[in-house]
């Protein structure tokens, strides 16, 4: 099985976030699939089966499969351009979460994905616990979103995983605030899922966009998501769709014996 590792909306190794992605011939039992991301242990490996004219996506947390992976579809996309349909610069990808389609313009590759804006909820004091630091709203759609005064607070947030992952509703928890050179910034927490804290995930940003897009009355806006690996997201609102784009930069290439 080839297998590569691609560090994502990045275009500096060790930077971004790092996705590992399976070329098959054809899908091996969901079992391999889990223990191959469980041995890889990086938050998100993708599995790409090539047919006619698509190629079926899907991804694996080290403890769950996911219905939407965008660090990791950036990452499929320059592994199908450089190493299966070379030079390809229109990819289209059939998951779980739709067609997928990622069109790469010179080194920058852009994901057309579904938009989830997210409703507001009841704020819990348990939020502002959890994070260590004041949520003035909080938000809902597949993940949680709170929203925190400044940029140096998600820089410096140091949460409790306990107390987050014992918050009621969503997959994951994004934090994010208005930027102060890019137009909002972001960390990412799924603890429940095996990933304590996403380096750059492009589909917490399916709510991010509509959510500040809103805000800012902005379609077009940069992003920067603040772990310690950082990353760089082009993001536009397009009402029922958003687009994501982000350089990426291989690390390894390899087989694995399975």
């Amino acid at each position: 099985m080839k297998y590569f590792v691609v560090d994502a909306f990045t275009d500096e190794r060790f930077k971004g976030n790092p996705a590992g992605v399976c070329l098959l011939e054809e899908w091996p039992d969901d079992r391999v699939m889990q223990n191959i991301a469980f041995e890889n242990n990086l938050s998100e490996t993708a599995f790409v089966v090539k047919r006619d004219k698509h190629y079926d996506l899907r991804w694996f947390t080290p403890e769950v499969e996911v219905d939407l992976c965008g660090h990791a579809t950036l990452a499929s996309a320059f592994v199908v351009s450089a190493f299966a349909d070379t030079g390809e610069s229109a990819m289209r990808f059939e998951t779980k979460s739709g067609l997928l389609v990622v069109t790469k313009t010179g080194d920058i590759y852009e994901m057309d994905f579904p938009a989830r804006k997210p409703r507001q909820t009841e704020l819990t004091l348990q939020m502002s616990q959890a994070l260590g630091v004041p949520v003035l709203e909080a938000h809902i759609s597949r993940d949680l979103l709170l929203l925190v005064e400044s940029e140096q607070q998600i820089r410096d947030l140091n949460p409790n995983f306990t107390l987050l992952q014992q918050l009621p509703d969503g997959f994951a928890v994004i934090v994010t605030a208005k930027g102060e050179r890019v137009d909002f910034v972001s960390r990412f927490f799924a603890p429940g899922a095996g990933v304590p804290e996403d380096p750059v995930t492009g589909s917490a940003h399916c709510t991010l966009i509509p959510f500040w897009s809103e805000r800012l009355n902005k379609k077009s806006m940069v992003a920067r998501q603040l772990s310690a690996r950082g990353g760089l997201l082009f993001c536009e609102d397009c009402g029922t769709r958003v687009k994501i784009a982000g350089k990426a930069v291989l690390y390894l290439q390899g087989e694995i014996f399975v």
